[in-house]
C-alpha cells in the first residue's frame, strides 16, 4: 500500500482544515487503528450509567458522541469510497445534529455502540488499504466542494481525534 500523502489546501473546504491540521505526519492506517484501539480503551470500564452524560445542557451525551463518530465514519468512508473509484457524481452533504437527533444512541447500550465504532472503523482500514497511488490522488465533489481521497482519509482521522480530545475533556474529566 502506498503511503497516503498529506493533502493541499486546494484539495478540501476550509472547514476541513481544522480536523486535517490535527493529523500529525507518518502512517495514516496505523493513526486509524491506535484511534480504534484508544476509543475502545476509553469506553471498556465505563458504567453504562455514563453513557447518558452531557457535560452542559444542549450538547450531546457521551452515547450520542460516539453515535456521531460512527455515523461521520460511515459517510466519509463512503464519500471516500466513491472519489478513489473516480465517481465524480456531487455527493450531498449532511447535518450531524439531525444525524444524532434521530440515531436513538441514547437508547442503545454504550458497549454496542463502541463495538459497532470498531467495526465500522475495520471496514474503513479495509477499505483505505485498498487503495493505490492514482487513487489516493482522485478529486470528487462533496458538499458542494472539491476534495480527495487523500483529504478524507486525513478528515477521518482528524475528526475523531477532535473528538478523543473533548471526550477526554469534558465527559471522562
Amino acid at each position: 500500500m502506498p503511503a497516503i500523502r498529506r493533502p493541499d489546501p486546494s484539495e478540501y473546504a476550509p472547514h476541513y482544515a481544522r480536523y486535517i491540521e490535527l493529523v500529525p505526519d507518518g502512517d495514516l492506517v496505523a493513526q486509524l487503528e491506535g484511534q480504534m484501539q484508544e476509543l475502545d480503551h476509553l469506553l471498556a470500564d465505563l458504567p453504562e450509567a455514563s453513557g447518558g452524560f452531557r457535560y452542559a445542557e444542549g450538547k450531546w451525551s457521551l452515547k450520542e458522541l460516539v453515535g456521531h463518530l460512527t455515523d461521520t465514519e460511515r459517510i466519509m468512508a463512503y464519500r471516500l469510497l466513491r472519489i478513489a473509484r473516480g465517481d465524480q457524481t456531487p455527493l450531498a452533504g449532511f447535518e450531524q445534529d439531525d444525524y444524532v437527533r434521530t440515531g436513538r444512541a441514547d437508547a442503545r447500550p454504550l458497549r454496542e455502540l463502541a463495538a459497532e465504532f470498531t467495526a465500522v472503523r475495520r471496514a474503513t482500514l479495509a477499505l483505505v488499504r485498498s487503495l493505490d497511488a492514482e487513487a489516493w490522488s482522485r478529486l470528487g465533489n462533496a458538499s458542494g466542494k472539491p476534495v480527495s481521497a487523500a483529504a478524507l482519509a486525513h478528515v477521518l482521522v482528524g475528526h475523531v481525534s477532535h473528538h478523543l480530545e473533548i471526550l477526554a475533556a469534558r465527559y471522562l474529566q
